[in-house]
């Protein structure tokens, strides 16, 4: 494995005099096509493991959401046309003559997550979903196999991955004001904010400027003048978020293509706009700490659906970001740090083809100083590759989510 260690001159604060950071809210559609990727991906993982005792070859990420048709209405309207669902990929059908219920996993799986994520959207008559599932290829299920009996999982994939710590105050700013529209206890204050929030925030210099889109449920609306009061209420709350997270001199606007006074207003029956206005597709939404940064380094690699044993399309984008954390949170001196893996098909997960650390160091330290130290804490968080999957079966681990996890261990 070759490791190089380079400066990094990044502030801890602000990356740049300008950022640009985008969340893609629970009900969006491209995070719900990646939510319904990595829901299959877990109960194929589960079902393969209390079946056979190990967790066979799946790789489940192309996922399309094309929407349907509503007609949403002041107190309350109707879906015309339901949502339709493609889940697309492969998956081990049948081991050891025992065939596996994958349609159906995809289907229950889906329709439970939808019912338990989204308040207002009945599984059953609003959407349909689509299981097209089919075997792996013969090279790559035997490469899984291999690994399987040699007890070291190999990379079934020539991919990359990347990640940072810390997150800025803009990421955090856009991942808690969205965090906090979607939270239980402002739907329970609120029931007329829709899981279709979406957060682009923007930062110029010290001035911070965030444009939400709410998605309002009809049924909790009664006119235009309670959708007014209402649409106040929400922007309150994303408000005290923003400040919350050290915003203080934050500029906010919510649902701006409204037209009040024409009756144009952000209305739907079911909280999202997969109901009608958008279509989704697994892979364009969120990176796997839940943001859309393009300030930061980033991958275009789809994180969701991918198994967690062999597919470093996963696996390299979560630990790059658990390492870089990692050394910045372990290492004195050290205020940031990038992190990029390489991996090579074959070869073993725990041992990338290339390792990148970047680091930008406190007081101007040498990173000759450090380098011992960085390569203690990235040994670790490679060997922790071979646990991945349990951490996140455990729920210990979680894609789309920042911290990855919720204790990360010294």
């Amino acid at each position: 494995m070759e490791l190089t260690l380079r400066p990094l001159a990044l502030p801890r604060e602000e990356p740049d005099s300008v950022e640009v950071v985008e969340r893609k809210g629970l009900g969006h559609p491209d995070t719900l096509c990646d939510m319904l990727a990595e829901a299959l991906s877990l109960s194929l993982s589960r079902f393969y493991r209390e079946r056979f005792g190990l967790i066979l070859h799946h790789n489940v990420d192309k996922v399309l959401l094309h929407a349907g048709r509503a007609r949403p209405e002041f107190g309350g309207g109707d879906i015309v046309e339901p949502i339709e669902v493609y889940l697309s990929g492969r998956a081990t059908r049948e081991f050891g003559g025992v065939e596996v219920p994958v349609d159906e996993l995809a289907v229950e799986g889906s329709r439970d997550w939808l019912r338990r994520h989204l308040r207002t959207l009945d599984p059953e008559r609003h959407v349909v979903i689509h299981p097209l599932l089919r075997p792996g290829s013969r090279d790559l299920v035997e490469l899984y196999l291999r690994a399987a009996k040699q007890g070291r999982p190999l990379a079934n994939d020539t991919s990359c991955g990347v990640g940072y710590a810390p997150l800025s105050r803009l990421e955090r700013v856009v991942l808690a004001t969205e965090r906090r529209l979607n939270s239980p206890a402002v739907k329970q204050a609120q029931p007329w904010i829709g899981e279709d929030v979406k957060v682009m925030g923007l930062r110029h210099g010290a001035l911070i400027d965030l444009t939400v889109a709410c998605a309002f449920v009809d049924r909790h609306v009664r006119d235009l003048e309670d959708y007014a009061a209402k649409k106040d209420a929400a922007l309150a709350t994303a408000r005290e978020a923003a400040l919350g997270e050290g915003a203080a001199e934050a500029t906010l606007r919510l649902n701006t293509a409204d037209d009040i006074p024409k009756g144009s207003v952000y209305l739907t029956v079911t909280g999202t706009s997969a109901e009608a206005g958008d279509d989704g597709q697994a892979g364009r939404g969120n990176r796997v700490n839940g943001l859309i940064a393009p300030y930061r380094p980033m991958t275009m690699e789809s994180v969701a659906g991918k198994n967690a044993v062999t597919h470093v399309g996963k696996i390299y984008n979560i630990t790059a970001g658990l390492m870089a954390d990692a050394i910045v949170r372990n290492v004195p001196g050290v205020s940031a740090s990038e992190v990029y893996l390489v991996s090579r098909i074959g070869q073993p997960v725990a041992e990338p083809a290339f390792v990148d650390i970047r680091m930008a160091s406190e007081e101007g330290r040498p990173l000759a100083s450090m380098a011992a130290l960085v390569r203690e804490v990235a040994a670790a968080s490679l060997a922790r590759t071979a646990t991945l999957a349990d951490d996140m079966l455990a729920g210990r681990i979680a894609f789309d989510r920042w911290p990855l996890e919720s204790a990360v261990p010294a």
